[in-house]
C-alpha cells in the first residue's frame, strides 16, 4: 500500500509540515505515525473536498477552433467532469460530431441545460456574442461560467465567473523572460574584471600628496 509521509509532502509543497498535518486534519485525514498517509485515501478526501468525486455536466458554447479543441482535452473526465453538450450558432454546425459529441444549435441551448442538470458553462464564442450566450446561460440556471472570451462579462450576484485570457498568460511569461535576461546580462557585466587603471599625475597618495609620475 503505497504511502507517503507529511515531511516528503510539505517539502513538494513548500509548506511546513506541522501546518501540513493540521490542514489535512480538517480534511478527517490522519497519518500513521512513522509510516505517513495513505496516498490513495488521501487523494480520494481531497477530491472530495474540491468536488471532483461526483459527475459534473458541463457544456461547451461556441465550437469554433478553440471550442473544438477543449471538447477534445481528455483531462475533464478524469477530473470529474462530464461534457454533457457542445452548442453552436451556426446552423451547419448541427448535428456535426466533435469529440464523439454532436454539436447542437443554440435554440436547444435552455433545454439542454435543463435536461442535463447543468450548472458549469463554458464561453468559447467570439467577443461580441460572448454577454449575449453568458445571459442565457445564467437565464436558464448555470451559476459558475468558465470564459475564454476576450471580453469581461457582465453576471448577477451569486454566479461565479473564471476569465481565461491566454494573452495575459503570454504576457507574464514574457515578463519572466525579460527578468531573466536582466539578471543575466548583469551577472555577465559583474563577472567582467575591471581594467587596472594608469596612474596619472593627478592621483593623490595615501596622505595627499601628489606623486611623481614615473616614466613609461
Amino acid at each position: 500500500m503505497p504511502t507517503v509521509s507529511s515531511e516528503e509532502l510539505a517539502a513538494a509543497a513548500g509548506v511546513n509540515s506541522a501546518k501540513l498535518r493540521k490542514d489535512f486534519s480538517y480534511l478527517g485525514s490522519y497519518g500513521t505515525r512513522g509510516v505517513g498517509y495513505d496516498v490513495e485515501y488521501l487523494v480520494y478526501q481531497i477530491s472530495r473536498e474540491l468536488g471532483l468525486t461526483q459527475d459534473w455536466p458541463v457544456v461547451i458554447v461556441g465550437i469554433g477552433n478553440l471550442g473544438a479543441a477543449l471538447a477534445n482535452y481528455g483531462g475533464f473526465a478524469s477530473r470529474g467532469f462530464r461534457v454533457a453538450a457542445l452548442i453552436d450558432a451556426d446552423p451547419a454546425m448541427a448535428g456535426r460530431p466533435v469529440a464523439g459529441i454532436p454539436v447542437q444549435h443554440t435554440d436547444e441551448l435552455e433545454s439542454i441545460i435543463r435536461d442535463n442538470g447543468v450548472s458549469i458553462g463554458v464561453i468559447a464564442t467570439p467577443a461580441g456574442a460572448a454577454q449575449q450566450v453568458c445571459d442565457r446561460l445564467v437565464a436558464a440556471g448555470v451559476t459558475s461560467i468558465l470564459n475564454f472570451a476576450p471580453t469581461v462579462l457582465s453576471v448577477p450576484d451569486g454566479v461565479d465567473v473564471r476569465k481565461v485570457d491566454l494573452s495575459i498568460e503570454l504576457q507574464i511569461l514574457a515578463f519572466h523572460e525579460q527578468r531573466k535576461a536582466g539578471e543575466e546580462a548583469a551577472a555577465d557585466t559583474a563577472a567582467v574584471p575591471a581594467a587596472p587603471r594608469k596612474q596619472s599625475a593627478t592621483d593623490q597618495g595615501p596622505d595627499g600628496d601628489v606623486p611623481a609620475v614615473m616614466p613609461a
